[in-house]
């Protein structure tokens, strides 16, 4: 008996000692009679089915039990133990290979496991921040996955249009309809969310709805519990069941790659369009004034009217043509610009007394840059502001561009009431149609020392820059013979002199290098000494003078600014300027910070609402907004 329970399960054992109490000796037949259908087995393994190593197996295992084995008689009795013991044996083989099968299992899925692991610790050293950055419309520090669910519920509506037109071209009704309020239900909860915490605004919104209808609302989501879905979780489910009864019922290979392709198609055409309509926006946004901005112009420009003349000088006109003082050169048609360049200049600078600013404006503007600067003097500093309107000196005889501008084909080109006015047609030059160019103000930077006769220096600033540390040592840079003092703009392949001019014209080809490093204006020390040497404003007109049907280059002031200071630049530490403010979202805070001048080049302006609102606080910082003025005029940070 005690070899037997090393030998046979359980169940056999118990069955074996009940039939020895019941019926006192052991009863083989009743063990035949009464043996559990949980002990039969269909495929029976015989002597002659077992191979070598399993017979051996089997007669070392009786022999340890003293059992005799295939080669001493059996006793007819005992042929009902020997096979019991064998599918005992048996069964604890299968048990064997089945844990094996499951250890093999088990450390495959490890593998597994570990190389997925593996591989997501490596795509966490790829940068994916470019790629995430595919609009200067995103927001800021993202999480990496932060729009996964609204990717998500988008590819489903993508999806579910595909099969529903398949369904509506098979005639599956049903399944159309079940299509088309899924994807009604998908574009409701998506919405015009950006991310996933978008989503959550939505879902919030819609709990704070409820609270307030109370009763009413909870009536009506009652009654339609059916078909509204509170959460985009479910809504995903709910889709995700549709698509795959729909892909059942209607699939197929070929039409849904002919409907997608379609729709790509349809979708580059849109992106492109989109983008027309973009670039037309934010062109016509770039030359606009902000109402609040006219107000205040429009406000200054009526009480400066109203003082009487004596009031309207201001004070140390003595120091306007003294070459020892630090003079600036500013050109604007815009008083908030114009104050914040002045107001941040003197904040930042170490001798205020000793800086004089000449300002110079056009007729419409003129009253009201004089009104300002009379009710907000700039400390200690010297200011005077001149009309450019009044230049006698500045005629069409004597520059071209006056000339230019009076000619038929730039009439036309700027003012023909039925040229181009679609997004498709002339969209590529909208750009160049920019009020700035026509106007001298933009121009007068090449007539510095017709402005300016009696000095021997000055710094030319744009009204799109702010000042944030004193400026009074690029006086003290040696310009080495040259007359331009400027921030170089190119890197490795960009804003070199192939980008600005026409170099298939053979006049720019003879004579410039295309790989020649260009340079940014907005921020420049001139060396007038110099200018008058080098007659710079007679090579500003005889390239001017080529340019008259625009084959050169296209409108603006850099491009000639490029040929006429050619070889006459002298390279300034980029710590001097930093441009990029107007249009680059990804300018390295440092950089801004430790700049002695930032530049809002560019579409952006600050003083728009399409400003870079990160980049904003550099600017509005110089404007006080409890001032009367601005604050009647309603500016607000």
């Amino acid at each position: 008996m005690m070899n037997l329970k090393s030998i046979l399960p359980k169940e056999v054992i118990d069955a074996i000692a009940a039939s020895q109490q019941e019926k006192g000796t052991l009863s083989v037949d009743f063990f035949r009679n009464h043996e559990s259908p949980s002990w039969k087995t269909d495929d029976l393994v015989t002597d002659k089915g077992m191979n070598v190593d399993d017979k051996a197996k089997a007669e070392n295992s009786a022999a340890e039990h003293d059992l005799p084995t295939n080669n001493s008689p059996k006793d007819p009795d005992e042929h009902q133990v020997d096979t019991a013991a064998k599918i005992a044996r048996r069964k604890l083989r299968e048990k064997r290979r089945e844990k094996r099968a499951m250890d093999l299992l088990s450390k495959d899925d490890e593998a597994r496991v570990k190389l997925e692991n593996a591989a997501i610790e490596r795509s966490k050293a790829v940068d994916s921040a470019v790629l995430g950055k595919y609009s200067i419309w995103r927001k800021e520090n993202e999480n990496e996955n932060s729009d996964t669910t609204v990717r998500l519920i988008r590819d489903q509506i993508i999806m579910a249009r595909v099969y529903s037109a398949l369904a509506k071209s098979k005639n599956k009704s049903g399944l159309f309809q079940e299509l088309q309020t899924r994807i009604k239900e998908s574009q409701r909860a998506v919405g015009e969310a950006a991310a996933d915490a978008d989503l959550h605004h939505r879902c919030e919104s819609v709990s704070l709805l409820s609270l307030f209808y109370k009763n009413n609302f909870l009536t009506l989501l009652s009654f339609n519990k059916k078909h509204l879905l509170y959460s985009a979780p479910e809504k995903i489910r709910a889709m995700g069941q549709v698509l795959s009864k729909a892909r059942e019922e209607v699939y197929d290979c070929r039409a849904i790659t002919q409907r997608l392709r379609a729709m790509l198609q349809s979708a580059d055409e849109q992106v492109r369009s989109l983008k027309k309509q973009s670039t037309f926006l934010s062109q016509l946004a770039a030359k606009t004034i902000p109402n609040s901005i006219h107000c205040l112009s429009m406000r200054l420009t009526i009480d400066y009217y109203l003082l009487p003349l004596e009031k309207r000088k201001f004070p140390r006109s003595e120091n306007l043509e003294n070459p020892s003082l630090y003079h600036y050169a500013l050109f604007s048609d815009n008083v908030l610009a114009a104050s914040v360049v002045v107001n941040s200049t003197i904040m930042n600078a170490k001798e205020p007394e000793k800086h004089v600013f000449h300002l110079v404006t056009d007729k419409l503007n003129f009253g009201a840059m004089n009104m300002w600067f009379l009710l907000n003097p700039p400390g200690k500093a010297t200011i005077h502001v001149e009309n450019v309107d009044e230049f006698k000196w500045l005629n069409s005889s004597y520059c071209p561009v006056l000339r230019q501008l009076e000619s038929a084909a730039m009439k036309e080109y700027y003012f023909k009431a039925d040229r181009p006015t679609t997004l498709s047609a002339g969209s590529s030059n909208l750009k160049y149609r920019n009020p700035k160019y026509l106007s001298m103000l933009n121009h007068l930077r090449f007539y510095l020392p017709e402005v300016y006769p009696k000095l021997d220096k000055i710094l030319f600033l744009d009204d799109d820059i702010v000042v944030q540390k004193d400026l009074t040592g690029l006086w003290d840079v040696d310009l080495n013979g040259n007359v331009n003092g400027a921030v170089e703009t190119c890197g490795e392949s960009f804003h070199r002199f192939d980008k600005y001019l026409n170099f298939s014209n053979p006049h720019i080809a003879r004579n410039f290098d295309p790989n020649a490093c260009g340079w940014a204006y907005g921020m420049n020390i001139f060396d007038l000494k110099e200018w008058k040497k080098k007659d710079i404003t007679g090579i500003y007109h005889k390239w001017q003078n080529k340019n008259e049907d625009r084959v050169l280059w296209k409108l603006g002031t850099l491009p000639p600014g490029l040929l006429t200071f050619y070889k006459l630049t002298h390279p300034l530490d980029k710590s001097w300027h930093v441009l990029g403010l107007g249009y680059n979202p990804s300018i390295d805070r440092s950089e801004i910070d430790g700049a002695a001048v930032v530049h809002y080049n560019g579409n952006m302006k600050p003083w728009l609402e399409l400003a870079m609102t990160k980049y904003r606080p550099y600017w509005t910082k110089y404007i006080k907004y409890d001032h009367p003025y601005i604050r009647g005029c309603n500016l607000s940070e």
